[in-house]
């Protein structure tokens, strides 16, 4: 489905409001994971209901790495996105799980979006040490 619009921006955060007729011919529900295209800048995303409108977010990284702001005049795509949605583990993450059956049963309930977040704050860190906190923390809060 494709529309133009321009993109919201309210406080820092910036969106596509979605049209309810593009909603309904996507045929996904009103939470579709969906692939997104803006001006030709292309990542996975889903729709969310907020304040009553059907919103794609667009966070402040999409924003550096396509160059749209709000306020910008937007060409949008949206694809319904049926393929899974998978999370590449580092191993020594992958490894912490695999210890714990609590920890990665638990992972595997989180939100693909929940556990690249945390995969992020693995690879973010700069020492080994930190790394190390960094995955004992994910795990005893999935144990939790």
């Amino acid at each position: 489905m494709r529309f133009s619009t321009t993109m919201v921006q309210t406080g820092n955060n910036t969106g596509i409001e979605v049209p309810s007729d593009v909603i309904e011919a996507l045929g996904g529900g009103k939470r579709a994971p969906v692939v997104v295209t803006v001006n030709g800048y292309r990542y996975s995303s889903t729709v969310a209901s907020m304040g009553g409108k059907f919103m794609v977010p667009f966070s402040a990284e999409r924003r550096r790495e396509s160059g749209v702001g709000g306020g910008d005049a937007i060409d949008v795509e949206l694809v319904l996105d049926t393929a899974p949605r998978t999370v590449s583990l580092p191993a020594d993450l992958q490894a912490s799980l695999d210890a714990s059956t609590v920890a990665a049963a638990a992972w595997q309930k989180l939100a693909p979006s929940q556990q690249k977040a945390h995969v992020a704050a693995v690879l973010g860190a700069k020492a080994a040490d930190t790394r190390a906190r960094r995955i004992a923390a994910i795990v005893a809060k999935l144990e939790g």
